[in-house]
Formats: C-alpha cells, structure tokens, sequence
C-alpha cells in the first residue's frame, strides 16, 4: 500500500470547526471522566480491601473490550461513526446519573456495581473504536502528528483531576462525582452533534456490495473476517499490533498492583501513589506540548520508537522498587516516552489505514491490546497472593522489552515503511 504523503506541500490549517468541536467535546468527558474512574476505583478498594476482588473489578471492565470491537469495528466502516460517539456519550450520561444517585441514597452492592463496570466496558470499547475510526477524518492532511499531540495532552492532562477525584472523594464520597461525570458526558455528546464532517467511507462502502444478496449478519462476519485479512496482509501493522498486545501486558499488570501496593505499603498510600505515579503525567503534559511544536524528524521516528518501547519497558519495571524522589523521576521520563510512543504511532497508523479500513484496523487492535491487558490482570491478580508485587510488574515489563527487541526490531523495514513518513 502507498502511503499518502505531504511532502514539500504547505500544511493546511489543523484548527477547523469539526476539529475544534471534537477537540472540547472529549476535553470536557476526560476530565469528568478520569475523576470519577480512579474514586470508584478507590471505593472498590475501600469496600473490599482486597487486591483480588479490585482485580476482579478492574478485568469486569476489561473484559467486553475483547468482544465488543470485533463486531464494532466492522459495522462503524458502513455506519456513521458520528452518531455513535454522541449516542454513546447520552448513554454513558444516563448511567452515571442513575448510579450517583442510587449512590448518593446509600444504595450499593458489589455485585451490582461490577456488573455496571461491564456495562461500562462495552461502552469504552465501541466508543475507543467509533473514536479513533473518526478522528483522523477531522484532521487536515499534514497534521496529524499536531492532531495526536493534541488528543495525548489533552488525555494526559485529564489525569490531573486524578488528585482532586481523591480529595473530592474523602470530601463529598462516590455519589456526587459520578453526577458531575453524567454532565461532562452529556455535554460532550451536545457538543459532537454539531460536527458536520461528511463520512464518505459509507458511500464507498455501499457501493462495494451493491448487488450482492448478503444478510446484514453474514455481511458483519465478512467485513470482520477482511478486517483480520488486512491486518495479516500488512505485516508492518500487524508487528505494531503484536507488540502491543505484549506492551499491554505490562499495563494490565501496573493497572492492578501499583495502587494496591502503594495503599497497603504507604501510609496515606493513595496519596503517595498519585504524586508518584501522577509525574507521569507530568511528563506526558510537557511532552504533548513538545511534539506539537516540534515534529519528529522523519527518518529517525523508527528509531526512536523503538528505543522508546524498551526504555519503558525497563523504566516501568523498576521504578517501584526505587526510592520514592527516584520514582518519581522515572516516571517523569516514562512519561515523556510514553506521548512519543503515542505520537508516533497513532499518527502514523491513522495515516497509513484507509479510511473504509479504520473501523476494522482499529477494532482489531484493540482486541489485541485488551486481550494483553485482560491476561496480565488476571494472572497478576492471582500472582499478587503468592508474590511481592513489585516482582510482579517487573515479569510483565521484561516481557514486554523483550517483544519490542523481537517483534519491532526484527520487523523494522515493514515498520519503518508505516512510521517514517511525513504526517
């Protein structure tokens, strides 16, 4: 496949109306959303002490995002992924209204509450998939990697609101801060009705099976199966999307034994843990802001990519058994790598992957991706009862080290074909 190149072409203005809308919308459910993520996270921890059962929530929500993207992804390449995203966005609002007010009357079960995490997974899923099938579409041809840093600080910024969900949530409790993420919600999804963008894949789409006599059920499985098929042609795509299944690994394993670790090891662990882990984001924000001034220049991007992957892999392996003014530090520079990481490779993979393929691209990887994470917060989970679990996000680092030296570097022309181009 030819990449689509912006060579010696001026690059056309970023900020348009459809980009700017998007760019708020999800600015506003981030930090609505973020806030609320890690308080229920700590109400879970705080009614079960137990890092299994907290497990056990976090693999709940984990869990559809295995499933949902596969059939997501093949029908948002034929239907607007637009109407998805606000669609999604209504629901999400109306859930969390109803569950911060149940809370707010005193009402909660575990149960209850795991089975509304699922239920919030499935929206993530087909969200993440709708979202990152659209977004390149309200991006100007030549700023893509202006657009991803964007979308990184701004996500990044977003975890900002992680200090003041826990403050919030000693303060006012669960209840009242999932009612201000039902209106961040909702807000946002008022916001994403006002896009205008054409999508213009679905005329194609059409026009591709005009004439056949195909079930819409058969045609799904179809779209899914060319979806799998197109990865598998794109060796370069599919070496990304491997590593990463393995890079999620170690992410799931740190999703659910750094806070737990940092909670019963620390007094005010909570706290420390966020100062700690937070300068990751730190180094993120900084970075974002960066590679929106400056683009990566194109023959190295390979290069430093690859770097990168290791360096984290190495970096996130260690730091919790560093002295806290040192992990601190290393997560700044995990940090910094982590939003290159990013940069570079959604910027390059939205561009490379037509757009009547994004749907399908996209889903597949996120299968692949939470497929890693779901593995690793489930066997870190049962890991954790047996095993420090500093010990236990080391393992999962190293793995990870390990498939960006094998899986990226012994794959570097087909990659370096997707990552150094001018985007």
């Amino acid at each position: 496949m030819e990449t689509k190149s912006t060579e010696n072409k001026p690059a056309a203005r970023l900020w348009t109306r459809d980009f700017t809308i998007i760019t708020i919308g999800s600015a506003i459910s981030m930090f609505g959303n973020s806030m609320a993520g890690f308080a229920m996270s700590l109400m879970v921890l705080d009614y079960t002490q137990s890092s299994l059962l907290y497990a056990i929530y976090v693999v709940l929500y984990t869990c559809p995002q295995i499933i949902s993207p596969i059939i997501s992804g093949a029908i948002l390449d034929r239907f607007s992924r637009k109407k998805m995203i606000y669609i999604l966005d209504f629901t999400a609002a109306t859930i969390f209204t109803v569950m911060g007010t149940a809370l707010m009357l005193g009402f909660f079960n575990y149960a209850l509450f795991a089975v509304v995490s699922f239920l919030l997974g499935v929206i993530e899923s087909v969200y993440f998939v709708a979202y990152e099938s659209f977004y390149p579409l309200l991006v100007s041809e030549g700023n893509f990697q202006k657009a991803y840093s964007v979308s990184s600080f701004l996500e990044t910024a977003s975890a900002f609101m992680v200090p003041v969900a826990v403050v919030v949530y000693k303060i006012i409790g669960i209840g009242p801060i999932m009612l201000i993420d039902a209106l961040t919600f909702l807000i946002a999804a008022i916001f994403e009705t006002r896009i205008k963008q054409d999508e213009k894949y679905i005329d194609k789409q059409k026009e591709s099976i005009a004439g056949e006599n195909v079930t819409t059920t058969k045609r799904m499985f179809s779209d899914i199966k060319e979806g799998f098929l197109y990865l598998s042609r794109e060796r370069g795509l599919l070496a990304i999307a491997v590593y990463f299944f393995f890079s999620c690994l170690a992410g799931g394993a740190m999703n659910v034994m750094c806070l737990p670790y940092y909670k019963s090891t620390f007094e005010n662990g909570e706290y420390l843990y966020v100062m700690t882990y937070g300068m990751a984001f730190v180094g993120r924000a900084i970075g974002g802001m960066l590679h929106y001034r400056i683009k990566i220049p194109v023959k190295y991007k390979f290069t430093i990519a690859l770097l990168v992957y290791i360096f984290l892999g190495l970096i996130d392996g260690t730091y919790m058994f560093m002295t806290i003014e040192t992990a601190r530090i290393l997560c700044f520079i995990s940090g910094m790598g982590g939003i290159t990481s990013y940069t570079i490779r959604s910027s390059s993979t939205q561009n490379y992957v037509p757009d009547e393929m994004k749907g399908r691209f996209n889903g597949a990887f996120l299968i692949l991706s939470t497929a890693g994470a779901l593995i690793a917060e489930l066997v870190a989970g049962l890991l954790s009862e047996i095993m420090d679990a500093r010990f236990v996000v080391l393992i999962f680092n190293l793995i990870a080290v390990l498939a960006a030296i094998i899986i990226i570097g012994g794959n570097r022309k087909k990659v370096a074909k997707i990552y150094n181009t001018d985007n």
